[in-house]
């Protein structure tokens, strides 16, 4: 008992030191543990339990008052109360708050529940066009200046009792929304869905999306490579659509790695709640990764692929509506003149589609392709247009061939053509674009810069517009 009685003594005459005057208060406010008395613990010899912080317990032995031998006994009790009291808090609170990929996130311990949130916002300059030019009028008029908050997206996702029991929904802030006529498309919810992803081979989603028909629609606006998607992009996406959807992985690491996607539709674009017949819309893809490495709906290669990455995907759909093109704002039309939206009756247009795509990434250059075709039936005028468009981009971070460009480095160009009816000359649009990207982030947090020269095919000759386009793009 001596000997403990001498610590305790050495440490109080230490505390008095150290601007510590009230040495008859409790001992955590004099940062000692516990104080050895009457009902201290004893230890396994039998002797009182002396719990001292770890700096007054260094504090002692740094001046001789403890052997090394009692300095450790006692740094161990501490460590293990630590632990204890630390276990005893994630019990006590089992959500885990955290900032990842998909932003900031809450999850159960047990991984049966997790909630991702993340906002996203693109800032867009442009002149003199800000859209696409599609139509000879579109080229003829005036040249425009313009700031726009092209996109404002919260991002809500996570799981529930599974893992693999997932969920994901996405509203547009903007009042543009993803249009290209000014504001007042006003707050939208374009993305809800369910998937259940237990097995790797058969997978469903459920909700409203954008369905994986074709890989430039697919990739995020948020991961492009330029500025906005291509020319071909108006006339042939299915955007977003509600429905249900099979898709699977199979054979992963060999030479027969596939991705399948079978999905049924209502066919009428995003934001309807009913159809207006009974004919449904119904797509599959098919995506070989021929080198036996799966390849991600992403564009440029800033993860640097050390070994490459391609695959070559089919496509095919097939619907009847009112409407013969699609957009984040829902069903549309080509052509007003040629192909206008009944106001009653069902649905008028038949439309069938095919594709063909290539992707290919490897050690920081990245190469993307697609081939459309496309059949408009009228059954109201029994006439059949057949239009046709296709694109190709590449680029490449310079930075691993010349190593004193930035590595945050990249360049780009693209090439796409659209034209609207096969059977008339003179009407195809073609569009030349290069750009520069720096990756502050990744695509998280990237600046883009692209300039276009785009031409329009007429009888009388070619039209023609420079586009200049300016854009910040963050997410967190």
């Amino acid at each position: 008992m001596c000997k403990y009685a001498c610590f305790v003594f050495a440490g109080l005459l230490v505390l008095s030191t150290t601007t510590v005057s009230k040495a008859a208060e409790p001992s955590s406010k004099l940062g000692v543990g516990t104080l050895p008395d009457a009902s201290s613990d004893t230890g396994e010899d039998g002797a009182p339990e002396v719990m001292l912080q770890g700096d007054l317990a260094d504090t002692l032995y740094e001046k001789g008052l403890l052997t090394k031998e009692d300095w450790i006994r006692l740094k161990s009790r501490t460590e293990k109360k630590q632990v204890e009291e630390e276990k005893r808090f994630l019990e006590e609170f089992p959500i885990i708050v955290g900032y990842g990929a998909k932003g900031f996130e809450l999850k159960s311990r047990d991984n049966k529940y997790a909630l991702q949130i993340q906002n996203r916002f693109q800032f867009r300059y442009s002149y003199p066009e800000r859209g696409d030019l599609l139509t000879a009028s579109a080229f003829m008029d005036g040249p425009e200046s313009s700031f726009e908050i092209r996109r404002a997206r919260l991002k809500v996702g996570g799981h529930g009792y599974r893992p693999w029991i997932k969920f994901y929904f996405e509203i547009d802030w903007a009042e543009g929304g993803s249009g290209t006529t000014g504001a007042g498309g006003g707050t939208r919810l374009i993305d809800w869905r369910l998937s259940l992803e237990k097995f790797k081979w058969l997978q469903l989603r459920i909700g409203q999306w954008k369905i994986n028909y074709n890989r430039e629609r697919v990739d995020s606006s948020g991961k492009q490579q330029f500025v906005e998607r291509s020319i071909v992009n108006t006339l042939f996406t299915l955007d977003r659509q509600q429905g249900a959807m099979l898709y699977g992985h199979l054979f992963p690491g060999t030479i027969l790695d596939l991705w399948y996607y079978a999905g049924v539709f209502t066919g009428t674009g995003r934001g309807t709640s009913n159809n207006d017949d009974d004919n449904m819309m119904w797509m599959g893809r098919l995506q070989w990764n021929f080198i036996g490495r799966d390849l991600e709906f992403s564009q440029s290669d800033i993860e640097y692929h050390e070994r490459p990455a391609g695959s070559l995907s089919f496509g095919a759909t097939t619907n009847i509506s009112n409407f013969t093109r699609f957009s984040s704002s829902g069903g549309g039309t080509i052509s007003t003149a040629m192909f206008p939206i009944p106001t009653t009756g069902r649905g008028r247009y038949r439309v069938d589609q095919l594709l063909e795509e290539t992707a290919f990434k490897y050690r920081g250059f990245s190469l993307q392709h697609e081939y459309h075709w496309k059949q408009i039936k009228d059954s109201g005028t029994g006439m059949q247009t057949n239009l046709m468009g296709s694109y190709t981009q590449i680029g490449y971070f310079f930075h691993y061939l010349i190593p004193f460009i930035p590595e945050e480095l990249e360049l780009a160009l693209r090439y796409a053509f659209v034209d609207p009816n096969v059977s008339v000359a003179s009407d195809k649009n073609q569009e030349f674009t290069s750009a520069v990207n720096w990756f502050i982030a990744g695509h998280q947090n990237k600046i883009t810069i692209d300039v276009s020269h785009l031409t329009l095919a007429q009888p009388g000759g070619e039209l023609t517009e420079q586009r200049f386009r300016l854009q910040y793009d963050i997410s967190f």
